[in-house]
């Protein structure tokens, strides 16, 4: 049985780890994150495909050469799988040889960044804005103007064509 003392020891402990910066903080979301979308992970699993769960939500990777997005040269628009959110123009993109679809630059306010430290190294994680959802890294290995390269997982995004 768990007494009333201990669920508020354990309460003022994790406060004060959360003060001293020793547990994450939650995101402090602003007016500009209103339209941020939530679902539980049985949401998210009903929502998406298994291998859109696993790369969005479980933060995969699919295998290198196997998205149809690789070879999309139409002009449009990349949105996020998980949320339809406008993320890459087409204009952006440019083949780095690696695989998966490249961009050397972000729509504005599409994208939010992360530390990662999988795998044995320091990269950074690229997740979609509005949901969370990861979609890649980005390295500082691209063309100009930027000399970035946001690698992302296709299966991640989806495509909508500029209308003529």
């Amino acid at each position: 049985m768990v007494s009333r003392r201990a669920v508020l020891n354990g309460g003022m402990c994790g406060a004060a780890a959360l003060a001293a910066g020793l547990l994450p903080a939650l995101p402090a979301w602003s007016a500009e994150d209103a339209d941020h979308i939530m679902h539980t992970d049985a949401e998210w699993r009903k929502l998406l495909t298994a291998d859109q769960y696993a790369v969005l939500r479980q933060e995969g990777t699919e295998r290198p050469f196997t998205s149809p997005l690789l070879e999309e040269h139409r002009e449009g628009i990349f949105a996020c799988a998980g949320c339809n959110l406008d993320l890459f123009s087409s204009k952006t993109k440019f083949d780095s040889g690696t695989g998966w679809p490249s961009f050397w630059a972000p729509l504005d306010n599409a994208v939010i960044t992360k530390e990662d430290h999988s795998f044995l190294m320091v990269r950074t994680a690229v997740m979609c804005r509005r949901c969370e959802g990861h979609l890649g890294h980005v390295f500082d290995d691209g063309p100009a103007p930027t000399g970035l390269r946001y690698c992302m997982n296709g299966v991640a995004l989806t495509f909508k064509p500029a209308t003529a």
